[in-house]
């Protein structure tokens, strides 16, 4: 269960689908991309209709699904090649049916999703880069 989230099936099959997509093309394009998801919050939205959980309460269902992924350059694969224009995408979702495909249109700041879940993303990095990275929103490409 520790690669596993209770998520609607469009929000899987299609706009997190389309960024797995985006990213794959990135790693073809001779870029390295390091990819940090979770969730948070309670109640989603899939083909059966609302709901808190599953599996007779066993598996909670989060109300909002995250991704950020770290764009580098081929073999720049450690924090030494992370500076403070470093392309960092940060993306959350609503877990919903009625998400819409384009995964661009729910970026947002690395920021903002620390705040909604109390991790400390990308503290391995200089506090300066730290700081710069993750209060952008990422306006870069989309495919």
């Amino acid at each position: 269960m520790t690669n596993i989230i209770s998520q609607a099936p469009q929000n899987n099959q299609e706009t997190w689908a389309n960024l797995e997509d985006y990213t794959r093309d990135l790693v073809g394009d001779g870029k390295e991309v390091y990819v940090v998801m979770g969730s948070y919050g309670v109640g989603g939205t899939g083909t059966n209709g609302s709901a808190q959980t599953i599996d007779n309460g066993r598996v909670t269902v989060p109300g909002r699904i995250w991704k950020m992924l770290v764009v580098l350059e081929e073999g720049e694969g450690d924090q030494q090649g992370i500076n403070t224009s470093t392309r960092v995408i940060a993306v959350d979702t609503p877990n919903s049916n009625t998400v819409r495909p384009d995964w661009g249109s729910y970026r947002t700041s690395v920021d903002a999703i620390e705040q909604a879940t109390g991790y400390d993303l990308l503290s391995a990095l200089p506090a300066q880069v730290q700081q710069a990275l993750e209060r952008q929103v990422d306006t870069g490409p989309t495919r």
